[in-house]
């Protein structure tokens, strides 16, 4: 079956609505995003709530521009800052760094700062792990944690794949990887069961069965996803990771980490 085309909008949502249910961003209105999801509702008032979210919006800002598409919702745009594909490396090093800078420059120290500047130079890019495994550390509600709280939060922003092992009522029993330190690095353990609310699903939409992966988020699986989201989502994933474990001392300069290949969908893709 070749891959859907999603709505940029609603695919965004998806992703969107499980921290804002949590009160960690997005609007005050918990229940807008829920419901244009289940009813599949791409208009005006999901454009102005998906801006609500004031993390994610310049990075897709910044994506979009890149790609030459006036539209940060578009389905494309959208798809490499959740998931990741070839827009990704579309970004130019400076631009990203001009960007972060006007953001978050006045947010971290003078001993934090040129860290985060070079990180665009050695190869990070604008995917959703950047955010988690550079900014979470640096600045907000993380900042003042403690190791364990800080990595168990990390790992629940993070997106990861997970693959649908049971169906129990609402939930689905999941093996999916979970984020630790181990040596002084951070990366991905074995697999280990865990437990998500199972997706808001749209009109016709088929809910994610055993052996079908899905893309975890604060507790909730927001998508069934195919083989070739599968793949790119870890190759993005792997590579904010390589490069936040690179991080040298003041007055180090760290080498460039290369970009993994990813790809859009194609008609050729198909679903797991």
């Amino acid at each position: 079956m070749p891959e859907r085309r999603r709505s940029g909008p609603l695919r965004f949502a998806r992703y969107a609505y499980p921290p804002n249910q949590l009160g960690y961003c997005g609007g005050p209105d918990r229940q807008a995003l829920v419901d244009h999801c289940r009813e599949a509702v791409d208009d005006r008032e999901l454009v102005a709530l998906c801006r609500d979210f004031e993390g994610a919006w310049p990075y897709l800002q910044l994506i979009a521009e890149s790609g030459g598409t006036a539209d940060p919702l578009d389905a494309d745009v959208v798809e490499a800052y959740w998931i990741g594909n070839d827009l990704l490396a579309g970004v130019p090093a400076r631009t990203f760094e001009d960007s972060l800078r006007s953001r978050f420059r006045s947010r971290t120290t003078s001993r934090e700062w040129p860290s985060l500047a070079a990180k665009p130079s050695e190869g990070a890019q604008p995917h959703h792990s950047f955010h988690v495994l550079e900014l979470f550390p640096r600045i907000g509600l993380l900042r003042d944690g403690r190791v364990n709280d800080l990595v168990e939060r990390m790992e629940q922003c993070l997106i990861r794949p997970a693959e649908v092992e049971a169906v129990d009522g609402q939930d689905l029993l999941v093996l999916a990887q979970p984020l630790e330190v181990r040596d002084g690095r951070i990366g991905f353990g074995r697999r280990r069961p865990e437990r998500l609310r199972r997706p808001v699903t749209g009109p016709g939409e088929r809910s994610p069965g055993v052996g079908d992966w899905v893309t975890a988020h604060w507790g909730w699986a927001c998508e069934q996803i195919g083989r070739r989201e599968l793949a790119n989502l870890e190759a993005a994933t792997r590579h904010s990771l390589e490069v936040a474990n690179r991080t040298f001392q003041p007055g180090q300069r760290a080498p460039q980490v290369r970009a993994p290949r990813l790809s859009r969908a194609s008609s050729a893709d198909a679903t797991l």
